[in-house]
């Protein structure tokens, strides 16, 4: 689990990358690289309001992934202290 600042999400990401998507810790904030393709859904979820889950790492790494999870909550105040 890492806490961040602030969060990019850059949709500039090729498939021929082999990548699914890259996570990088940028200052005190992440930066998430997805597909145009991931983008678009991720759009979509948080217009409506939906969870939504990015899978990084390569594409044959078998079990070695790391997940970027955007969670809605019903308590802000609950989560964000401290």
């Amino acid at each position: 689990v890492t806490g961040a600042s602030f969060v990019v999400f850059n949709g500039a990401l090729k498939t021929s990358s082999g990548f699914l998507a890259k996570s990088s810790i940028v200052e005190d904030g992440l930066m998430v690289q997805i597909t145009q393709e991931t983008m678009e859904s991720l759009r979509q979820a948080l217009r409506d309001k939906k969870d939504f889950k990015i899978t990084c790492g390569k594409m044959d790494a078998g079990d070695l992934k790391e997940y970027v999870d955007i969670c809605w909550v019903e308590d802000e105040e609950q989560t964000n202290k401290g």
